[in-house]
C-alpha cells in the first residue's frame, strides 16, 4: 500500500499504513500471504500422520528396517512391521494394513495427510490416494519437516533401541510390540500434559488421598520399561 501511494506522488509514513492496517484488523501481507509449514502441522494435526523408516542391528550383525507411523493430533503410534527385506511389495502390503487399522478405530475418515520422504514405491500413493489421503514429501536433508516423527525416532533409540540386545526379527518384533502398548498407554507425554496417547490423565486426587497411596511398579521387558499403578 506504502508503495502504491508513492507511485501515485502520495507521500505518507509506512508506520501510518501500518496503524490504519492494524485499526481495521488487517494483518502484514506476508501473514496473509502465505501458510507457514509449522501453522499448517498444528492448524491439520487432527488429519496428519506421518510415517519413517528406523534402522537397527541386531547380534548376529543382520540390519533391520522399522516401520512406523505417528498420529500428529494424538502423539499415538504405529509399529506396522520390522523387516531385514523392505522391499516394494512389503512396503505396499505394510500402507494396506495401516490403512486397515486406522479404520478399525475410527480414524479413516479424518485423516488427509501423511508427510513421508521420497524413497517410498509410486504404488503407495495410488493406494493412499484411493481413500483420499495425500502424499506430503520433506525436503531432502530437512528433518524439521517431519520434526513430530523424528523426536519420536529419538525417543524409541533412547527408550528401547539402545538399552536392548535384539537377538533376532522375530525378537525385534516382540519388543516393539512390547514397546507400542507401553508408549500409547502408559508412558506420559508433555504435548497431552502428560496423559498418554491413548489414555486419559485420571481425576486429581484430594490431598487426604494423596497420603494413603499405594503404588505398584511393573516392569517390562526385563526393567527397560516401568509402568506403575495403583494398587487394586
Amino acid at each position: 500500500m506504502h508503495g502504491e501511494l508513492a507511485v501515485l506522488g502520495i507521500r505518507v509514513a509506512p508506520s501510518t499504513v501500518w496503524e490504519l492496517l492494524k485499526d481495521e484488523g488487517v494483518d502484514p501481507a506476508p501473514n496473509r500471504s502465505s501458510v507457514t509449514w509449522p501453522g499448517f502441522l498444528r492448524s491439520q494435526a487432527e488429519a496428519i500422520v506421518a510415517m519413517d523408516f528406523i534402522e537397527t542391528v541386531t547380534l548376529a550383525g543382520q540390519r533391520q528396517y522399522i516401520l512406523a507411523v505417528i498420529h500428529h493430533a494424538s502423539r499415538s503410534i504405529r509399529i506396522v512391521g520390522a523387516t531385514a527385506h523392505p522391499t516394494h511389495a512389503w512396503v505396499t502390503q505394510a500402507v494396506r494394513n495401516l490403512l486397515m487399522d486406522l479404520e478399525d478405530v475410527g480414524q479413516l475418515a479424518t485423516v488427509r495427510f501423511l508427510i513421508r520422504d521420497a524413497k517410498y514405491p509410486a504404488l503407495m500413493d495410488q493406494i493412499l490416494q484411493s481413500v483420499g489421503i495425500a502424499a506430503v514429501l520433506t525436503g531432502v536433508q530437512v528433518p524439521r519437516m517431519n520434526a513430530v516423527m523424528e523426536r519420536w525416532v529419538r525417543t524409541l533409540r533412547t527408550e528401547l533401541l539402545d538399552c536392548t540386545l535384539i537377538w533376532s526379527e522375530a525378537h525385534l518384533r516382540r519388543v516393539l510390540r512390547v514397546y507400542q502398548r507401553h508408549y500409547n498407554q502408559h508412558r506420559p507425554h508433555r504435548a497431552l500434559a502428560g496423559a498418554a496417547p491413548l489414555r486419559a490423565l485420571p481425576a486429581r486426587l484430594e490431598p487426604h488421598q494423596i497420603e494413603r497411596l499405594d503404588i505398584r511398579r511393573r516392569d517390562r521387558l526385563g526393567g527397560v520399561l516401568h509402568e506403575y499403578r495403583h494398587a487394586a
